[in-house]
């Protein structure tokens, strides 16, 4: 175990922010916080849930859809920047790619390596989505069948879909995704407003990078964008401002109760400019982003750490911040033991100083070595 079992700072807890200190248990849980109210006014420590992305590409110079020991390589990667828990996202990609990935998925998601982010399952991000709105993904987009579906979540543990309602038997699907417990999402889509209300009424719960790959918002067409900003609860959103305006940001975070953040990341994460590997694509870093040779936005570089900045940076205030990368994600997976400062939740933490650059990171209870900090 670690020998240091004791933090102390300025937490962000389920009852508020708390001037006072933590204590890990010898079984990775948080076994007690004490301490007061803390009162307004920055900090020079603040401890906080460890970041939760539910939309992770790759990293490290490693893609997901390389299969094999990738996933255990990015969830190490992401976790020296705060992610504590991630789902590993595929790409679309032919029936045989998708089942070989999906089988290494599986594996990984039985246990968690030393020094690593828990992979709590999988998102699988296509190949249902609407052939005229790939964004960066690769041209093998079919139509949804449960029996393809229930093969590939016996390869491994599917809890997100995002796909596109409008195409044909797609409504079914998601009712009965639903009905099964698995999230679904909205994405990659050339669906109207009306097919997301219907969506949403059959059961879909979020919508896959907000704004981005979707029908926007017009005054007379509302379009996928209008319907998630009209109703939806959950919605992700990548904030490395170059997906989405900050003002749009904080117009779906004023619209959406829980909204949540995700970084969307690629190989190209945590790493130096030049070219990676996206699913089958080759994709370049330049710029502070990630882009197809036809100047397409293919992901992102964002790390969790950074997000969080990002939004502070755009006036989002620190505790508002850190829900819509912790404890909202993790509500919206259904994890309660995660995401969260309290007794009895995985110690799962991020301790950051005044300028909210990492110090320790800690995944069950595991401190990490930051390399980079």
């Amino acid at each position: 175990m670690n020998a240091t079992r004791v933090l102390q700072g300025r937490m962000l807890t389920s009852a508020g922010w708390m001037d006072g200190e933590l204590q890990i248990g010898d079984d990775g849980k948080i076994a007690a916080i004490q301490g007061r109210l803390a009162a307004a006014g920055q900090a020079e420590r603040y401890i906080l849930p460890g970041f939760i992305d539910l939309h992770v590409h790759g990293g490290g110079g490693v893609d997901i859809m390389e299969a094999g020991r990738a996933a255990q390589h990015v969830a190490s990667t992401h976790a020296r920047f705060g992610t504590t828990s991630l789902l590993a996202t595929t790409m679309t990609a032919p029936r045989e790619a998708l089942a070989a990935v999906l089988s290494a998925l599986g594996d990984a998601s039985r246990s968690r390596q030393p020094g690593s982010a828990r992979i709590l399952g999988v998102h699988l991000e296509g190949p249902y989505i609407n052939k005229g709105k790939l964004g960066a993904q690769p041209d093998n987009a079919v139509e949804a069948a449960m029996e393809e579906i229930n093969h590939y979540r016996s390869l491994a543990p599917i809890s997100l879909v995002t796909l596109a309602p409008e195409v044909a038997g797609h409504m079914e699907v998601i009712r009965e995704l639903s009905r099964q417990g698995v999230r679904v999402q909205l994405g990659h889509t050339l669906g109207s407003y009306e097919d997301g209300v219907k969506a949403l009424e059959h059961g879909a719960s979020g919508f896959t990078h907000l704004f981005n790959a979707m029908t926007g918002l017009h005054h007379r067409e509302p379009g996928m964008v209008g319907a998630a900003l009209a109703h939806a609860e959950y919605a992700e959103l990548i904030p490395d401002l170059l997906h989405v305006h900050p003002g749009a940001m904080h117009a779906a975070m004023r619209a959406i109760p829980r909204l949540f953040c995700v970084t969307d990341s690629t190989a190209a994460a945590g790493m130096p400019d030049g070219q990676y590997k996206l699913g089958s694509q080759t994709v370049t870093k330049c710029l502070g982003g990630v882009r197809l040779a036809d100047g397409t936005l293919a992901g992102s570089t964002l790390t969790m750490d950074q997000a969080l900045r990002n939004l502070v940076e755009i006036g989002v205030p620190l505790a508002s911040a850190s829900n819509r990368l912790s404890l909202y994600p993790a509500d919206y997976l259904g994890v309660h033991d995660r995401g969260r400062l309290q007794e009895g939740a995985w110690a799962d933490i991020v301790v950051m100083d005044s300028n909210l650059q990492l110090q320790r990171v800690f995944v069950e209870g595991e401190c990490l070595e930051l390399v980079n900090a």
